[in-house]
């Protein structure tokens, strides 16, 4: 388990942001608040972008991430059944970019990992949860050459002493050669998560006990990853940009 969920940097600015990124020791992830917003390049030179960075924070990776190296986009099912597991559709759209030398520009091949609990708090593959041998809510998808991946999973519901939340991990390769990655956990606005806890099939577990301002873990940094769900035909999308410093050895060590 990787227990560093002290947020990695502080909160900056585009222009600031783009200036400490050209500067020697330029550090950390920065990511934009949806998606990548490409300036017009000019012809022969990488794309530029207009992000208007922040630093995101790591945060713990958690006791139930179990690396099972599903790949699939989809993740709502169990394998052994094709069964979907009880709750609202949820797409996230996530857009990868590498920071470097002031420029932002797609980061394909990047594993992203997802995982989460169901509608009623329970992790699957958890022996202390009754779970074993069962891998709904859990799957990866490796970035396309735009740096994008989309997953489809559910809204989550909660289990004591822990906010609404969804596990991610983005590994890929550090300029070092060496192995990186990114695990973080991202969030939903109390208004949002509270409306839809009154809502089938969560509904039947009640209001969660524990909310943002409460989780030890939101607090160091969790604002900076809060999903924005917009209503869809079959649920609902969230966008989340995240561009990475391969060159920064402290974020990008195995957790």
């Amino acid at each position: 388990m990787h227990d560093d969920d002290e947020p990695v940097g502080r909160v900056l600015g585009r222009r600031q942001a783009l200036m400490l990124l050209g500067a020697a020791g330029a550090t950390l992830a920065v990511a934009g608040t949806t998606t990548a917003r490409a300036a017009t390049p000019i012809a022969g030179s990488p794309e530029v972008c207009t992000l208007d960075c922040v630093v995101k924070p790591e945060q713990m990776e958690g006791p139930y991430f179990v690396d099972e190296r599903l790949n699939r986009s989809d993740i709502r099912s169990e394998p052994a059944t094709g069964q979907l597991v009880p709750g609202t559709a949820l797409v996230i759209n996530f857009t990868v970019q590498q920071i470097r030398q002031q420029q932002c520009t797609p980061l394909p091949g990047a594993m992203i990992d997802l995982w989460q609990c169901d509608a009623f708090g329970l992790y699957s593959d958890i022996p202390s949860q009754g779970s074993s041998g069962r891998r709904f809510l859990r799957g990866y998808q490796n970035t396309d050459q735009s740096g994008a991946a989309r997953f489809t999973t559910i809204l989550p519901g909660w289990y004591s002493g822990r906010t609404l939340h969804i596990h991610v991990k983005i590994r890929t390769v550090g300029t070092n050669g060496r192995p990186y990655e990114f695990t973080s956990q991202l969030y939903f606005t109390p208004e949002f998560g509270a409306a839809y806890l009154r809502t089938d099939p969560y509904r039947r577990k009640g209001p969660a006990d524990t909310t943002n301002s409460r989780d030890s873990i939101y607090r160091n940094g969790g604002a900076q990853m809060l999903l924005r769900p917009q209503q869809a035909a079959n649920g609902y999308t969230a966008d989340f940009a995240i561009g990475l410093d391969l060159s920064n050895t402290q974020v990008g060590r195995p957790d």
